[in-house]
């Protein structure tokens, strides 16, 4: 997954965290502090840890906003 995946991005707004503290919440709606933890942590294997990563560096960059247009209508 790159930074400029566009399907990685989409998958920001609509998949959720499988585990933890914010489990049921969509990537994109971790909170920074969150994200920031697993930067310092360390992100986990696999889709979710690239997407986390992904966020994070959305988040971090203040680009987040970004995202809206991928949420859809509504």
């Amino acid at each position: 997954m790159t930074p400029f995946d566009s399907d990685a991005l989409k998958r920001l707004v609509s998949v959720t965290m499988p585990y933890g503290k914010h489990k049921g919440t969509v990537i994109a709606d971790l909170p920074g502090n969150y994200l920031n933890w697993f930067a310092r942590e360390g992100f986990p294997p696999g889709e979710i840890g690239g997407l986390l990563a992904l966020m994070h560096e959305l988040d971090h960059n203040g680009l987040s906003h970004l995202l809206k247009p991928l949420r859809g209508r509504g």
